[in-house]
């Protein structure tokens, strides 16, 4: 489907109800836009801020085919969707990203294989679909290393860090994926995480947000800083780059996230760790703290519309703390804290794990 003007009174369609699908809704609206979210949850947090709504499965044809009929472009929130989901969207409306940029980085294997053609370093790693390829993995790799599922993976959610020789029965470790396709990724001694945060337009216009820094608690991330504290700015702009080199590969339209490893051994680097193809929890800290937030940077890519300042909001240091689980119950004494920008995701029960909220502070 061609691209068309998407101007505000336009409709956005949205794929995937949850807490950024919510937040490039409330962006839309800010621009004028109507959305229409689609999601199979009937209390996706989506819901509650758009428009319109369609509740059906990711595979439902006919429901995708009417979704996207109704919608003058459509773009999605998380990139766990199935490909064919995004082939019968993309044949009734624009959909930013492409498909192809979906099925991509919905697959670690692949995504790494396009990173490294590319000539940008990631972890050493080795396809898995058997036990004897497991074997013959960590004799490549070496120990530690991570065996991950190739699809379907975040927040530590599906994968296995393996760390001694007698850590387990190689066929009693393979069976705990059920049979899934796999992929071992070698060490990588970094420092600490990075990632870039960027948008580009159709036109090929590129802006990115500062290097962040992350702290990860059970695999989930836990506090964003912006900037990256004690980094060289060459760095710092190799890491923009970087995000430049893979969106421009991708013929990428939207957000995109490049989460990154620094490592110090030697000279100051960087090694792709994966890229998401969407707006990002690490980019949060935009909605207070940028001159352009990711959401509303997102909407004006997907609508061919010029690309925002992503400067930060007066050169002030930024700070992002996720709220997990019953974090966010201590919703009160945030809002009554100077300074403090509370945002909650209107999910209902607040389980271990869970991001329910996040809260942004701006300054030293």
């Amino acid at each position: 489907m061609t691209d068309r003007i998407i101007g505000p009174g336009s409709t956005l369609g949205i794929v995937g109800g949850g807490q950024l699908g919510r937040m490039i809704a409330l962006a839309a609206a800010n621009h004028g836009l109507r959305t229409h979210v689609y999601a199979p949850d009937a209390d996706s947090p989506a819901f509650d801020v758009a428009a319109a709504t369609t509740c059906a499965a990711y595979d439902d044809a006919g429901a995708l085919a009417a979704f996207a009929a109704s919608v003058d472009a459509v773009t999605y929130e998380f990139e766990n969707i199935p490909r064919a989901t995004a082939e019968i969207l993309a044949r009734h409306a624009p959909l930013h990203p492409n498909a192809e940029a979906l099925a991509t980085t919905q697959d670690r294997l692949a995504e790494k294989d396009f990173i490294n053609r590319l000539g940008i370093p990631t972890a050493p790693f080795r396809a898995v679909d058997t036990p004897d390829d497991l074997a013959r993995a960590l004799d490549a790799l070496g120990l530690p290393a991570v065996l991950k599922t190739r699809r379907f993976g975040y927040d530590g959610k599906g994968q296995r860090i393996l760390r001694e020789p007698g850590d387990g029965d190689r066929n009693a470790i393979f069976a705990e994926f059920g049979g899934a396709p796999l992929i071992l990724e070698g060490f990588v001694p970094f420092e600490r995480e990075v990632s870039v945060v960027a948008a580009r337009g159709a036109d090929g216009g590129f802006a990115a947000f500062d290097l962040c820094e992350n702290e990860h608690r059970d695999h989930i991330l836990a506090l964003t800083r912006v900037p990256a504290r004690d980094v060289a700015p060459e760095t710092a702009a190799a890491a923009v780059e970087i995000a430049k080199r893979i969106a421009d590969a991708l013929d990428y339209v939207g957000v995109l996230a490049v989460e990154m490893f620094l490592v110090r051994e030697g000279a100051e680097r960087l090694v792709v760790n994966e890229i998401a193809p969407r707006v990002h929890n690490s980019g949060h800290w935009t909605i207070e703290g940028a001159l352009t937030s990711q959401f509303a940077q997102h909407v004006r890519a997907v609508c061919g519309w010029p690309l925002g300042d992503p400067a930060r909001v007066g050169g002030l240091p930024v700070e992002m703390r996720n709220l997990i689980g019953a974090e966010a119950d201590g919703w009160r004494p945030l809002l009554a804290e100077p300074g403090a920008h509370l945002h909650l995701y209107g999910k209902g029960e607040a389980r271990p794990g869970r991001k329910m909220g996040h809260v942004t502070r701006l300054g030293p």
